[in-house]
């Protein structure tokens, strides 16, 4: 498959830079490709010492009673902080294909995935919604710690921009999902939660997934990221605290919180894009993606069981 290589729009990366939280439960995972279903959502979580948040979309159930293929389709946050032993440990999936929603300049930034030998990597460089002016309250506010005038609904919003300006980037993506050779498949974005989370939305909605099981996943990186969410809450709390001249304790963290910390609403802004441009998920793959019945069903036929 090409590789799309330019960045679209002009969102600044620093609200790719912020996410929701989670923490590392341990589990095991089953065997890549097993059909059994693990006794607990967790066991999906793939224990990485780099990434909390590397989970494979398997054991979900559909409408029609199928359910999706453990070991061929896995989500998860950047991947170049990666140990020598969590890249062996990604060997044993054999993984095939790693797609890419950073941009260049995250992966300057970040450095490049630490990835098994023989790993195809497709880059589709999206940035996480263009914010206007939302963008320069969210950096002040990671610069003082005030999140007072961050608005409420800027999770959800970028949910939604994401369903209208990367429609290009999440074709892309199914296609390459939907290619045998290319899996298993791992899709990723910083930290796994705004571009992974609509992609996430969009292929398990392709898949005949219910709604309610898509916002569970999506919540699971309030799990996955806890520790790594909990840090940064600290760190804004005692930044603002400084400031206005106030014990950490006493500074409100509501609007931080809201940021942080995920909600079910907040992934319902995707449906709701599709629901307002196209009148249902299922006719925003057909129409806004261009993705087929007939494509539809092949990705079903790969995927389910």
């Amino acid at each position: 498959m090409q590789y799309l290589k330019s960045a679209f729009l002009s969102a600044s990366l620093a609200v790719l830079l912020v996410s929701a939280a989670g923490c590392n439960n341990e589990s095991s995972l089953p065997a890549p490709g097993s059909s059994v279903q693990p006794p607990l959502a967790h066991a999906r979580h793939v224990i990485l010492e780099g990434q909390p948040n590397f989970r494979d979309l398997g054991g979900y159930e559909t409408t029609d009673g199928r359910t999706v293929k453990w070991g061929q389709v896995f989500r998860s946050g950047e991947l170049p902080r990666l140990s020598d032993a969590d890249v062996a440990h990604l060997e044993t999936f054999k993984i095939k294909t790693v797609v890419s929603f950073l941009t260049e300049k995250e992966i300057e930034a970040r450095g490049p995935d630490r990835l098994p030998e023989g790993v195809t990597e497709v880059a589709l460089p999206m940035e996480a919604g263009n914010l206007g002016e939302s963008i320069e309250v969210l950096l002040d506010a990671r610069r003082t710690g005030d999140f007072s005038m961050v608005p409420t609904d800027i999770n959800p919003d970028i949910h939604r921009r994401l369903m209208v300006e990367a429609r290009e980037y999440y074709a892309a993506l199914l296609r390459e999902v939907a290619d045998p050779a290319s899996r298993p498949l791992v899709f990723h974005c910083s930290h796994g939660v705004h571009r992974t989370g609509t992609a996430t939305a969009i292929l398990l909605s392709a898949l005949g997934v219910p709604w309610e099981t898509v916002r569970a996943d999506y919540l699971l990186s309030n799990t996955y990221r806890q520790e790594e969410i909990d840090h940064r809450l600290s760190q804004l709390r005692e930044l603002h605290a400084e400031t206005i001249g106030v014990t950490p304790e006493d500074v409100d963290t509501s609007n931080m919180d809201a940021f942080y910390i995920l909600q079910g609403a907040y992934i319902d802004g995707s449906l709701e894009q599709a629901v307002e441009d196209y009148g249902s998920m299922e006719a925003y793959i057909r129409d806004g993606l261009g993705i087929t019945n007939e494509e539809v069903e092949g990705l079903r036929s790969q995927l389910l069981q």
